[in-house]
């Protein structure tokens, strides 16, 4: 089934397609907050949610913009994203004012912010201090629940306002860890289209389309991603923006989300250390590449090239916990089809890894 080919009442399950009406990416962004604000016309009282290190980074400066711009302010500091930080934050919105919300952060600050937005039905700006996943400009929330993470759906930005000074600034394993999640896009969309192909699901040519070119094109640029440069960060964040807007297209994660995420997801139950987002869903990329039959070691070279971790050492976890996580990870999301399809064996498992040389031997 294609998109011509969607019926009415496939139609009406899927989400509104929601995209940013406006993307600010330059140096000394977050003095424009403000204006940016009255651009969108926007009224009342901003909330910022940021967490303590994201507030030193960027939140204050949002915050003197705000002033400047005449809106009211309320700062709100998070220790992550989770439904008691969720509760927090809709405790501080009173139904009989204005408001809109705003995210400082790297993702969990953003995460909150977007959920609440969407359950309080108020605009939502994003202001990334890193490009360490899509999740700056999608519509969808990665929110802990009790005690287990959950993406849920959410409406996507307003605005991304990204100051390429900040971000350039940030710890470089940040930006080599958006790199990574771009990259596994390319996984993603095998998936998708073998689900499309076994079980008859939904599947969007512009929205693979679009997501596969975006991971092509960073792996071409991938000597160009560096530590401390602007541009750098001006890559990375396009490539960022337009996975998520495939995602809007699609109206689901499937174009950045397959079997590579439910490993990476598998690992942070699984690991008493759990890597970043994004490095986790890289080295799962390789393994994943290899289960297709494709190019794994161009993944590898890549994620090499631009410095993210490769094996799972370099993800600072055991070998058996990536052996544990590969053998769940199926069971992360069961009603999403993918490579794994019911599961690896443990022997299976070990095989893939070694070799892909994520771990060093059998």
């Amino acid at each position: 089934m294609n998109e011509s080919e969607r019926s009415d009442e496939d139609q009406r399950s899927l989400p509104f397609m929601e995209l940013p009406r406006g993307i600010m990416m330059r140096a000394g962004a977050l003095a424009e907050v403000g204006s940016v604000c009255k651009r969108f016309h926007l009224k009342g009282t901003g909330i910022i949610v940021c967490d303590p290190t994201t507030y030193e980074v960027a939140g204050r400066e949002v915050q003197r913009s705000l002033d400047g711009s005449g809106f009211g302010i309320k700062v709100i500091r998070i220790s992550g994203a989770t439904d008691r930080s969720v509760e927090v934050v809709k405790e501080m919105v009173d139904d009989a004012s204005e408001h809109f919300m705003l995210g400082v952060g790297g993702g969990r600050p953003i995460d909150v912010a977007k959920y609440v937005a969407t359950l309080k039905d108020l605009e939502f700006i994003s202001v990334p201090t890193a490009a360490s996943h899509d999740g700056i400009a999608s519509s969808r929330a990665s929110i802990e629940m009790d005690g287990r993470k959950k993406t849920v759906q959410a409406k996507a930005p307003l605005a991304v306002v990204a100051d390429l000074r900040v971000i350039a600034n940030s710890p470089f394993k940040l930006l080599a860890s958006g790199c990574a999640d771009i990259i596994s896009n390319y996984t993603a969309v095998l998936d998708w289209k073998l689900a499309h192909r076994l079980k008859d699901e939904f599947f969007s040519e512009y929205a693979a389309a679009l997501s596969e070119m975006t991971a092509r094109l960073l792996i071409e640029r991938a000597h160009d991603i560096k530590p401390r440069l602007e541009p750098s960060v001006r890559i990375v964040l396009k490539a960022l923006v337009s996975s998520s807007v495939a995602m809007s297209i699609a109206g689901t994660s499937r174009p950045a989300s397959g079997s590579e995420h439910m490993f990476a997801h598998s690992l942070d139950l699984i690991a008493k250390r759990p890597a970043l987002h994004g490095e986790e869903a890289g080295v799962g990329t390789i393994m994943m590449m290899y289960l297709h039959g494709g190019d794994w070691k161009a993944i590898r070279d890549a994620l090499m090239t631009i410095g993210a971790p490769v094996d799972a050492e370099g993800l600072g976890v055991t070998e058996d916990e990536v052996i544990r996580a590969l053998v769940d990870a199926h069971s992360i999301r069961p009603s999403r089809y993918t490579i794994l399809g019911d599961g690896l064996e443990e022997r299976a498992a070990r095989k893939v890894a070694s070799l892909t040389k994520v771990i060093n031997g059998p």
